[in-house]
């Protein structure tokens, strides 16, 4: 996929959604995929992470610095992890106080967004055949299945912890599927976010950079093989791949249906719990403003897809 051309505004416009991903990855259930998939650069992203290659490298070796830079669209990226960086810190203690004090509203919000997102990624399938409709009930079904799964306590060792990188980043490239959820799962977001926090203290110990070394490690390299995995699949069974991913997106609403059976007098922690889903008794007051967010953020994700459809179109009749 050949970059687009770049210019500061649309720089600014790639911080803009960086900043988006960072703070939906701290919403359970959410992952930075989902948010690229929504704001139509995900595989752009996919691509631009694949092209950290043998190409890439003999670019660099070659001093031929802006051959490199174009080849793993470096501009875009940079801008991107910019935002995501900015979005964690500045979006982390709002989000925080919406998950703790407007749980119910929040998950709203994201559950229209997801659900539309989804709808928008079925309209975007060509020629649906009874194949690709199994492939979305599969990944509904995957997802569904391990968004439910208890949270392990997880074994010892640095081979498991590495093996943790590789699942937790591949997940989060995938719409639907959190990483962070999967550490969750897999027994280890406690103990690597402890040791991220222990660094950003200063606490820096032997033990502590050989965690964060261990499991960078196989985060980079399962970002790098998965993510050329995932472009091959794009690029040769692309209505395959949008149709597992949307059934990833479908499953993954019942991590964030808002509605959840929480004990009274108890606060809740979705990052760390997991409650079971409830269907309110009586639409009262907070439950139907609930179901407005839900609505209004799902005809929000529609509005933009068609004010999006709809430029490219007269972009394309100006030329």
């Amino acid at each position: 996929m050949k970059a687009a051309k770049e210019s500061p505004a649309r720089d600014i416009a790639q911080v803009g959604r960086g900043m988006l991903m960072g703070g939906a990855d701290i919403i359970p259930g959410v992952s930075g995929g989902t948010v690229a998939l929504i704001l139509g650069i995900y595989e752009r992203l996919v691509t631009a992470i694949s092209h950290f290659d043998l190409t890439l490298l003999r670019n660099l070796r070659r001093r031929e610095w802006g051959a490199a830079a174009a080849h793993c669209d470096l501009r875009f990226l940079v801008a991107l992890a910019l935002g995501i960086l900015t979005g964690v810190g500045a979006l982390g203690t709002v989000m925080n106080y919406l998950l703790h004090e407007q749980l119910v509203l929040t998950l709203s919000v994201f559950f229209g967004l997801i659900l539309a997102s989804s709808v928008v990624v079925a309209r975007a399938i060509k020629s649906w055949n009874a194949p690709k409709v199994v492939f979305v009930l599969a990944g509904t079904a995957l997802a569904y299945w391990l968004v439910a799964q208890p949270f392990l306590k997880g074994a010892d060792g640095y081979p498991y912890l590495f093996f943790c990188g590789m699942v937790a980043i591949c997940a989060m490239i995938l719409p639907g599927i959190s990483g962070a959820f999967i550490l969750l799962i897999m027994g280890k977001y406690d103990f690597v976010t402890g040791k991220i926090r222990e660094v950003t203290h200063g606490q820096i110990t032997i033990e502590t950079v050989l965690v964060i070394l261990v499991f960078g490690c196989g985060c980079a390299i399962g970002l790098l093989a998965f993510s050329k995995i995932l472009r091959w699949l794009l690029a040769h069974y692309h209505g395959e791949t949008l149709s597992v991913l949307c059934g990833f997106m479908v499953g993954s609403l019942r991590r964030i249906w808002p509605f959840k059976d929480i004990p009274p007098g108890v606060e809740p922690d979705i990052r760390h719990s997991q409650y079971a889903n409830i269907v309110p008794s009586s639409p009262d007051g907070p439950v139907l403003l609930a179901l407005f967010l839900a609505i209004a953020a799902f005809l929000l994700v529609l509005l933009l897809e068609w004010l999006t459809a709809r430029h490219a179109q007269e972009k394309v009749g100006g030329q």
